[in-house]
């Protein structure tokens, strides 16, 4: 299945925010995205039946293995993808902005290229 930007960013999202330990809830997902408790609600409920993610009794979400496939790989693009425009000397923030904006659409073909050349650069510097 072919995931929209919005269904990979709530995935990254809850990705993320479940690895800082607590229990991840819609109104978590809400509040780090800033979107409403409705939409929010609406993407959660599509992202189940499309069965990327699991909620539990308690309200838990929680990613089924498909739903953790497609999180970590957008949130690996845009981890490297930030720390790439950083060493190129972007701003932070900026860094940050272009990456969520570029990790969607690239391809696997492009990011693995790139990918290669970071790790083959690390720690080194005048390259």
């Amino acid at each position: 299945m072919n995931l929209q930007e919005s269904g990979q960013m709530y995935l990254e999202t809850i990705y993320v925010l479940s690895k800082k330990g607590d229990g991840v809830r819609s109104l978590d997902v809400a509040s780090q995205m800033n979107y409403s408790k409705p939409s929010v609600s609406r993407a959660i409920g599509i992202l189940r039946k499309s069965g990327y993610l699991t909620v539990d009794e308690s309200g838990y979400l929680h990613l089924t293995p498909a739903g953790e496939s497609v999180a970590s790989k957008i949130y690996e693009r845009h981890t490297l993808l930030t720390e790439l425009f950083i060493r190129l000397g972007v701003d932070p923030d900026i860094a940050a902005s272009d990456a969520c904006k570029l990790e969607h659409g690239i391809s696997d073909e492009s990011f693995e290229a790139i990918k290669r050349h970071v790790r083959r650069y690390e720690g080194k510097t005048g390259e």
